[in-house]
């Protein structure tokens, strides 16, 4: 059920923004957008962004929100990518890993230590990859095939694009489960798992209930926190519509046509 959406926004202390079709689209601010990062400054509450696209370093989205008059600091933007690299650290210290990555996502786990590897790996991670090949995918499920952990950045099936869809992390995992057989499934750490939430609570400080997941996607945004102990909010600035949270089994706290609105209820 729908909550207050004035007491429900004096519950928020710190925004986890999506991006493309909530912050922003295509090369454009959305409207409203800068009125509601300055609003959440002036009431002493916090923010930062969080992309589940794992083919981008957060280098290129601080260089773009730059170009759109949005000056931010590698502090304030996380990608799927970067839980993904701390629950490696956390769980699979020093593994040999084989990813499915751009060579911009390798060039982040590289930085971070993580141990990559072509052959003889004992953990899988499948990327946002746009430099996927086949002979990729072979290796990827050979290695599972023999024991390797397999494991996802993020399940998104496909990535908006100008004019359509692009295959996306979940259709790449779909074919590598199909083929390894035997209920083959990655462990998924990007939004909408915990994981994210545990990595967003440990890098702010702020509590999981003050925390609040905002974006244009129920199965990825709110799913994030309305399943995890924190507060999932919708825009209505992108994918979803009023027809999408009718057909959805998650339910959003609070609906909000776009940023602008939310930033009404700022005070």
């Amino acid at each position: 059920m729908l909550q207050d959406k004035k007491s429900l926004i004096a519950r928020c202390r710190h925004f986890v923004l999506d991006m493309d079709g909530t912050f922003y689209l295509g090369d454009r601010l959305l409207p409203g957008s800068m009125g509601f990062l300055r609003k959440v400054e002036e009431t002493g509450r916090d923010f930062i962004f969080f992309t589940n696209n794992s083919s981008r370093s957060p280098r290129v989205y601080i260089d773009r929100l730059a170009g759109m008059g949005c000056p931010i600091t590698p502090r304030q933007i996380m990608t799927s990518g970067d839980v993904m690299i701390e629950f490696l650290h956390a769980n699979y210290p020093d593994a040999r890993v084989y990813l499915l990555g751009t060579p911009a996502l390798e060039e982040s786990f590289r930085e971070a230590d993580i141990r990559l590897v072509e052959d003889d790996a004992e953990v899988v991670v499948v990327g946002f990859d746009q430099t996927l090949t086949y002979q990729k995918l072979v290796k990827a499920c050979d290695f599972i095939r023999h024991g390797a952990v397999y494991l996802a950045t993020h399940l998104d099936i496909n990535c908006p694009v100008e004019g359509g869809f692009i295959p996306d992390v979940g259709s790449f995992c779909a074919l590598i489960d199909k083929s390894v057989g035997g209920g083959a499934h990655p462990r998924v750490t990007g939004k909408p798992h915990r994981e994210t939430v545990d990595m967003v609570v440990r890098r702010t400080g702020w509590k999981r209930e003050e925390i609040a997941f905002v974006g244009d996607r129920i199965y990825t945004d709110v799913a994030t926190g309305v399943d995890n102990g924190a507060i999932g909010l919708l825009v209505l600035s992108g994918e979803a519509t009023m027809q999408t949270v009718a057909e959805s089994t998650t339910k959003p706290d609070g609906i909000f046509q776009d940023l602008g609105e939310i930033a009404g209820y700022l005070s």
